[in-house]
């Protein structure tokens, strides 16, 4: 069990510290003298400490090579990085997410990293993340760290209300039945999960245990609307006998998630984001595996997030040289730790004195392992805009104010749209 450790670091001296590692030169451009790289990501302070000592460590190996970093909160990330690349002044490196691999390759953007295997080995990728990042045959990403999609919970509660307790094979009934005593017994304080039918990747574990896909391998929806219908009117019954979050509750508490603000019991999302819950949480909490109806988990390992370059580099091997460094080396992995994810390298992934979330994450992705299925490819471009449109009608559907064939309708013409654009 993972106990609560307190809140996490917010150091304004680390942004300091990275921002003044930016303050001179723009980088990527050809020339003489020595490469200069721009590296960009998204996170926060903490994260800024921990990559401003990773940097100094790449320039102490390769002392002709300066690194000039940039980060930004998530949704600013992405913002800037549009204007970017509309500009033409896309970073030498990149931070990437999956949901938005394609949709860059697609425009041409990224560079085949493929081509400069001489300075990037990915031969130490886990068997599961080896094709991460790969599209068409070409290498646009790498990833950083996997994980692999949960349920983390309280067990103390579920114990305490006699609930059904997780195990291999329990069915999506039998979670059903225990956020429901878990509710009852608790009287809503917490409730027994949040809304699982606001989370899209809940959707897809279980199309993926019926044998079916999120998205098809020619880039469309795997689903249609009776289906998406049906996964939001599950869980009516739960809403309607106060066994899950109410939505303006949840509303009320974001930007935490509802099992971090102290409100729900369990709650379904990726492994990795135990290390935020018990930072935020007043529960004692673990990691579970997913309900199942078919006896097929769903699950698959996902790369956290991805190191990609720009095709307009000026120093693609430099680029490249950043990117074998941040994904192999032991010393950066020793530096995060379970910070962007469990490592996806052997060798980093063996290099870590691991935390006590982190070690549980490890367990957990080591005991699922044998259940894991293929991965699904990249994501066609667009799908970050319909997990938005997602989780924008789930809302809706769960405040009452659409109903679930209507919000169903809704989502399909959406990414018929989006996907054809």
């Amino acid at each position: 069990m993972v106990q609560r450790t307190g809140g996490a670091a917010r150091s304004a001296a680390a942004v300091a510290m990275v921002l003044g590692l930016a303050a001179t030169g723009c980088g990527g451009g050809e020339g003489g003298g020595s490469p200069e790289i721009r590296y960009s990501w998204w996170g926060n302070a903490e994260r800024a400490e921990m990559m401003r000592e990773a940097i100094a460590l790449f320039e102490e190996e390769h002392p002709d090579i300066t690194v000039t970093p940039t980060f930004s909160e998530y949704d600013t990330y992405w913002e800037k990085l549009s204007t970017q690349v509309a500009g033409g002044g896309m970073p030498d490196v990149l931070q990437m997410d999956n949901a938005y691999l394609r949709e860059y390759s697609d425009r041409g953007v990224l560079l085949d990293l493929k081509q400069h295997k001489q300075s990037l080995d990915t031969s130490g990728l886990l068997e599961g993340l080896s094709t991460a990042g790969v599209i068409d045959g070409a290498r646009y990403g790498v990833p950083i760290g996997g994980n692999t999609f949960s349920l983390v919970y309280a067990p103390e509660l579920f114990d305490e209300a006699g609930a059904p307790m997780p195990e291999d094979g329990w069915t999506w009934q039998e979670y059903d039945e225990a956020l429901t005593a878990v509710s009852e017994h608790t009287g809503g304080d917490p409730y027994g999960a949040s809304d699982y039918t606001g989370l899209i990747w809940v959707l897809e574990a279980q199309l993926r245990q019926e044998g079916g896909e999120l998205f098809t391998d020619s880039g469309e929806l795997g689903f249609g609307r009776d289906r998406l219908a049906e996964f939001w009117e599950s869980a009516a019954g739960l809403r309607e006998d106060g066994a899950v979050v109410p939505a303006d509750e949840a509303e009320q508490v974001k930007p935490l998630a509802p099992l971090g603000a102290n409100l729900s019991a369990s709650e379904f999302t990726w492994d990795n984001m135990l290390t935020r819950y018990v930072e935020e949480s007043d529960l004692d909490l673990e990691l579970a595996p997913l309900p199942t109806d078919s006896g097929d988990s769903g699950q698959y390992l996902k790369p956290s997030m991805l190191l990609s370059a720009s095709a307009q580099t000026g120093n693609p091997d430099a680029a490249a040289k950043l990117v074998d460094f941040m994904i192999n080396d032991p010393r950066v992995a020793e530096i995060f730790g379970g910070n962007r994810g469990i490592p996806a390298t052997e060798a980093q992934r063996e290099a870590i004195d691991y935390t006590e979330v982190d070690q549980a994450i490890v367990d957990y992705e080591d005991d699922r392992m044998s259940d894991l299925q293929e991965a699904p490819p990249a994501p066609p471009a667009g799908a970050g805009a319909l997990e938005t449109e997602f989780i924008r009608l789930s809302e809706e559907v769960h405040h009452g104010q659409m109903s679930p064939d209507e919000a169903a309708g809704e989502f399909v013409s959406f990414a018929e749209r989006t996907l054809s654009s």
